[in-house]
């Protein structure tokens, strides 16, 4: 299973917190991480392996979004910033758009992730 990590400048604290909250999970063997380059950066540095893509204002939410496509994501995990502003917010809402497309689940905030780490 492959899951995309993302998160918001804002929230990254709270995206590595909650990936150490169920750490046992995301460094499971039959789970692959990607993410954007900068939260992928953070997850590394909490001892995940992570294949990173760009920092998300520089295309990283649309090299995620294009793995979307092909078949190659089966979750995003992006915990955002809805009060903040995002030079790259079209890209954000792409990504979120495909993941309804391609009937991928997304979780957009800590309550969200929960059910789905339960489900798995």
């Amino acid at each position: 299973m492959t899951i995309a990590i993302i998160a918001h400048d804002g929230k990254k604290a709270e995206m590595v917190a909650f990936i150490k909250d169920h750490f046992d999970l995301f460094q499971s063997k039959s789970i692959d991480l990607i993410a954007t380059g900068t939260t992928g950066s953070h997850l590394e540095r909490a001892g995940l392996q992570v294949n990173k893509m760009a920092s998300g204002p520089v295309g990283g939410d649309a090299q995620i979004a294009s793995l979307i496509v092909e078949g190659k994501v089966d979750m995003v995990i992006f915990f955002r910033d809805p009060l903040g502003k995002h030079p790259h917010e079209p890209d954000v809402q792409m990504l979120m758009r495909l993941c309804d497309v391609y009937n991928i689940p997304l979780a957009t905030n800590p309550a969200a992730a929960m059910r789905f780490v339960q489900t798995l």
